[in-house]
């Protein structure tokens, strides 16, 4: 009797244990789900600013060349810069000459009278790719002609794998540094090393994958096409480029620290390795801001050292919570908790502090305005963050008040539970995280000349297609659409007719025929006025077959 007392409640604590981190476990399943939701338009970080000739604009004589001016330097995709003629054939000639954030297209300077096409897809100084297309005209418009090359945009599956990789390698960071950091210095001599190794070699095995899958994901992210669209010269181009390159330098970094890692999950290391084995992994860090927004911004030297200590605290803080948690909170006894707890509780308070320094220097360099923070989504998305952290901010402060009061060790259940929920919290600020660097910075999408903040995008739905709508800047007045055709397993559509109205029953308006130019099979495109404010109601037809047809409605608030 007095045995079965004594396992129920065991049985009772490890059932509490189970369901904490099925919690945790399903606030993660339930991340990764949102982050592969039906797509949001390209994150495009560079913004075509001017052209010559002039979009839409009528010009006497053809040009011998067309020059496309963009916000921040560009690199060139091979094969996805065309000008097509009146009559459908290509009119440009020879490879475009790319100088930093101009690229010139050279043109055939005797083409025929009529509207030509400019289509384009260039990678962004930050590694994202840049889209568009528009139209000019020679001696007088005609029907504009249809791009018959590949369509110019990355497959809404693939945008969507590439922030759950993204967030598949911070997760492998933070579990590789935080069992590496703890069994270096925390870690009580008697408890076996065995749970927090494989730990971290599961994380450092995530970091592997999720590194080679981002190099995998960069060649039909740039280049546009499927999960599976990755040919030998695509691969190439991103092995050659400052991408590929700091990717490939993690890979070796993480090589050369097996080496290091072995002993240390043996058993204690030397000062000299612990070094070696810091500066490998400092070194690291720096391949995640050398590879994305930070190499790009106003101050590329500040922002991817602030970039790298955000980075590395958020892995040593967190990193250190898992080890709390799974381990020591379980393992250790009330004497070793009594030492290693305010060890803990002071690494921690610096890694917040470097967190909300860098975080700070990091927001005034990528918002640049106070208006940009709440008229951008890079913007919206940081104020979720800042929201979330002052919540996980407040739970470590909890944490911290029980170890200085030093009951901590004598009850470990409540400590536990307040590591529990700073994981949670932390596991969605990840989510954002992931997702905010796949997002064009609010300097760019607020500061860009001729830009507007306001944008409408939507995806609707039809027995036989799914629609992606792009409005800018969904304003009174001149507005731009781009309308991608989808199947229900998110490939292009073909689609051989395109119609568009917008009506305005509030004010009386009725409805106005929107001139459509396919861009290619599955991409149209129109230049169209909207006279007043207000809930446009616009209706989409499209024929994807001679007998298929199908009309879908969006509401549209312009204003």
């Amino acid at each position: 009797m007095t045995a079965a007392v004594r396992r129920r409640p065991v049985a009772a604590a490890d059932r509490r244990r189970a369901a904490r981190w099925a919690t945790l476990a399903g606030l993660l399943v339930t991340l990764v789900a949102l982050l592969i939701s039906p797509a949001t338009p390209a994150s495009a970080h560079a913004v075509l600013t001017s052209t010559s000739p002039t979009a839409s604009s009528v010009v006497s004589g053809a040009p011998a060349e067309v020059v496309l001016t963009f916000s921040e330097g560009v690199r060139k995709v091979p094969g996805k810069i065309r000008v097509i003629a009146p009559d459908g054939s290509r009119a440009d000639r020879g490879e475009p000459r790319f100088s930093g954030a101009v690229v010139t297209i050279p043109v055939d300077a005797s083409g025929a009278r009529g509207t030509y096409l400019v289509s384009y897809r260039v990678i962004s100084a930050d590694s994202h790719p840049v889209s568009g297309a528009f139209t000019y005209s020679v001696g007088a418009p005609s029907t504009p002609p249809t791009d018959s090359g590949t369509d110019n945009r990355a497959n809404p599956v693939v945008e969507n794998a590439v922030k759950v990789i993204k967030y598949v390698g911070y997760l492998g960071l933070l579990l590789l540094v935080g069992p590496a950091l703890v069994l270096a210095a925390l870690w009580p001599r008697r408890l076996s090393r065995r749970g927090p190794a494989r730990l971290a070699w599961a994380g450092l095995g995530l970091l592997v994958v999720a590194t080679l899958a981002e190099l995998w994901l960069q060649v039909p992210y740039t280049a546009g096409g499927g999960l599976f669209d990755v040919t030998g010269s695509g691969l190439g181009d991103v092995l050659g480029s400052t991408y590929g390159v700091t990717h490939l330098v993690r890979l070796g970094l993480l090589a050369a620290a097996v080496f290091l890692l072995r002993p240390l999950f043996a058993g204690p290391v030397g000062r000299t390795d612990g070094i070696i084995l810091a500066i490998l992994a400092g070194a690291m860090l720096f391949t995640w801001p050398l590879a994305g927004h930070a190499a790009a911004s106003p101050a590329p030297a500040v922002s991817v050292v602030v970039d790298a200590v955000h980075l590395g605290s958020m892995a040593v803080w967190l990193g250190g919570l898992v080890m709390l948690a799974a381990f020591l909170m379980r393992r250790a006894n009330e004497r070793e908790l009594d030492a290693i707890l305010p060890i803990w509780s002071r690494w921690a308070t610096v890694a917040v502090v470097a967190l909300l320094l860098a975080g700070t220097v990091q927001a005034l360099i990528e918002v640049a305005t106070p208006a940009a923070l709440v008229d951008t989504t890079y913007g919206r998305l940081l104020l979720a963050k800042i929201g979330l952290f002052a919540l996980v901010i407040g739970v470590a402060a909890y944490s911290r008040s029980l170890v200085r009061q030093r009951t901590a060790a004598g009850r470990p259940g409540m400590m536990r539970r307040a590591v529990v929920a700073e994981l949670a919290i932390t596991a969605v600020v990840l989510g954002l995280t992931a997702t905010l660097v796949q997002t064009t910075p609010a300097r760019t999408a607020a500061n860009v000349a001729g830009s507007s903040d306001g944008y409408f995008s939507t995806t609707l739905t039809s027995p036989i297609y799914s629609l992606q709508v792009e409005l800018d800047p969904a304003e009174r007045g001149n507005n731009s659409m781009h309308l991608y055709a989808y199947t229900g397993d998110s490939q292009p559509q073909p689609v051989k007719e395109w119609k568009a109205t917008a009506a305005l029953p509030s004010a009386g308006i009725e409805p106005i025929d929107i001139p459509l130019l396919p861009l290619t099979d599955n991409h149209a495109y129109g230049e169209f006025s909207l006279p007043a404010a207000g809930q446009w109601q616009v209706r989409f037809t499209l024929r994807t077959s001679d007998i298929d047809q199908a009309t879908v409605t969006a509401t549209v608030p312009i204003k």
